[in-house]
C-alpha cells in the first residue's frame, strides 16, 4: 500500500524520539562477547552470560525494527529518510565486502608466500625437513585429513543458492508489477532455498568431521574452511531470517512497486551472500 507523507514532514528529516535500545545493544553484544571469553577459560557463569547477551540483543533487533517499520507504514519518511538508508545500507555492504576480502587476503597469502617459504628452505637449515607447498595443506605439524571435494554438496549448494538470486529478482518483478501473488511465491522459494543450503552445509560439517578428519585442527586448511564457510553459512542464516521477515510484511500488503527500499536492501544483502560463496567455492572447494 501507498503511504504518503503528511505536508508538515516533506521539508523535514524526521527525527525519532529518545531510545534506550542503542544501550541495551551494547550491554547486550558486551555480555556475549565477556560469555564467550569466559566459556574459552572455563569460568562457569560463561553460558549464561552469553545467553542473556543474546536475548538482549534479540530484543533490540525485534523492538527496534519494529518501531522503524511502524514508522514506515504510518508515512512518516520523507525522501531524506529514504536517501539515508540507501547510504547506510551501502556501507554496511562495503563493510561486508572488506571483512570478507580479509581472510581472502589470508588464504592467498597462505597459499603463494607462507607455504612457499616454508618448503623452500635446505633441510639443513629448517625445523621443517621434508614439508611440500602443496595445497591442500594442514601446515607442517596439522592433523591428516581428506579435503573437501566441489562436486557434490558444495556444488549443488551453489545451484541452490544462484536459483535463490533469480527466484528473488523474480519476487522484485512481481513486487513492481503489483502482482502479489508471484510476489509472495518468489520470496517463499527464496527462504526454501536459504534454509536447504543451511541444512546441507550442516551435514557436510558433521561429514567433515566424523569421516574425512577436516576439523579446525587440521591446520591452516581446516582453519580458513571453516572460517570462511562458517562465515558465509552465518550471513546465510542472517539473509534467510531477513526474508522471512519480508514475506511477512508482503502477505500483511506492505510495500509498493515504488516505495519498498526494505524489500531492495534485503535483496542486495542476498545477491552480496551470492557473489560470496562463488568466490568461496572456486578458492576453497576447487582449486
Amino acid at each position: 500500500m501507498t503511504h504518503t507523507p503528511a505536508p508538515h514532514a516533506k521539508a523535514h528529516y524526521f527525527v525519532p524520539a529518545t531510545s534506550n535500545y542503542s544501550t541495551f545493544l551494547s550491554a547486550g553484544i558486551f555480555l556475549l562477547a565477556l560469555g564467550f571469553i569466559f566459556r574459552l577459560n572455563g569460568v562457569a557463569p560463561g553460558s549464561w552470560s552469553m545467553l542473556l547477551g543474546a536475548a538482549l540483543i534479540v530484543y533490540v533487533i525485534v523492538g527496534w525494527f519494529g518501531e522503524v517499520i511502524g514508522e514506515n507504514t504510518r508515512g512518516i519518511y520523507t525522501p531524506w529518510e529514504d536517501r539515508s538508508y540507501r547510504i547506510g545500507m551501502v556501507w554496511f555492504i562495503f563493510s561486508e565486502v572488506m571483512f570478507f576480502a580479509c581472510f581472502f587476503g589470508v588464504l592467498y597469502y597462505i597459499r603463494r608466500i607462507t607455504l612457499p617459504e616454508l618448503s623452500g628452505y635446505d633441510d639443513a637449515y629448517t625445523p621443517y625437513a621434508g614439508f611440500t607447498s602443496a595445497w591442500p595443506s594442514s601446515g607442517p605439524y596439522g592433523e591428516v585429513f581428506t579435503p573437501m571435494k566441489a562436486w557434490g554438496i558444495p556444488a549443488l549448494n551453489t545451484l541452490l543458492l544462484l536459483t535463490s538470486g533469480a527466484t528473488l529478482t523474480w519476487a522484485h518483478w512481481a513486487l513492481i508489477k503489483n502482482n502479489r501473488s508471484q510476489l509472495v511465491l518468489g520470496l517463499a522459494l527464496t527462504v526454501a532455498l536459504g534454509a536447504t543450503f543451511m541444512g546441507f552445509q550442516v551435514y557436510e560439517y558433521m561429514h567433515a568431521y566424523s569421516e574425512l578428519g577436516l576439523t579446525l585442527g587440521a591446520g591452516v586448511y581446516g582453519a580458513t574452511f571453516f572460517i570462511l564457510t562458517g562465515f558465509h553459512g552465518l550471513h546465510v542464516t542472517l539473509g534467510t531470517i531477513m526474508l522471512l521477515v519480508i514475506l511477512g510484511r508482503c502477505i500483511k500488503g506492505h510495500f509498493s512497486g515504488h516505495n519498498h527500499f526494505a524489500f531492495e536492501a534485503v535483496a542486495w544483502y542476498w545477491h552480496f551472500v551470492d557473489v560470496v560463496w562463488l568466490i568461496v567455492f572456486v578458492f576453497i572447494y576447487w582449486i
